[in-house]
């Protein structure tokens, strides 16, 4: 299945927030983060807004260490979220959205003060989930 990108290069902003999680919830993988901050953000209901996003930081990764085992699933779920949201399946559209959902999923994870340690994350999946 084609990635909506194929290297993910964040913001200054969203690094030195990834930092913090690493620091409070000890998982020290930022790929993994990442994929827990852009299913975070597709669990809104709300779509992100349209808002740039610069790629100033050294943080840079392949979709294939993003998406890991995951990578399928992660398509699917950004191409059916836009199509709920109504936007059109174009490369450009997808590699969009997904930067605003990660950018959006880590600027949320990284600004919820009850995330402390790694079981809060647990904690709030199940929580979306019920």
């Amino acid at each position: 299945m084609e990635p909506p990108v194929n290297s993910i290069k964040l913001s200054q902003t969203a690094k030195d927030q990834l930092v913090k999680l690493k620091r409070s919830t000890k998982i020290d993988r930022w790929n993994v983060l990442c994929r827990w901050a852009f299913f975070r953000s597709l669990a809104e209901a709300a779509p992100p807004s349209l808002v740039p996003l610069p790629a100033d930081s050294n943080l840079e990764m392949s979709w294939q260490v993003f998406g890991g085992e995951l990578s399928d699933i992660s398509i699917l779920a950004l191409r059916q979220r836009c199509h709920q949201d109504g936007l059109a399946l174009t490369p450009e559209i997808l590699a969009q959205q997904f930067r605003l959902h990660l950018h959006r999923g880590i600027g949320y994870l990284a600004g919820d003060p009850s995330l402390r340690k790694i079981e809060d994350l647990t904690a709030l999946a199940i929580a979306k989930i019920l």
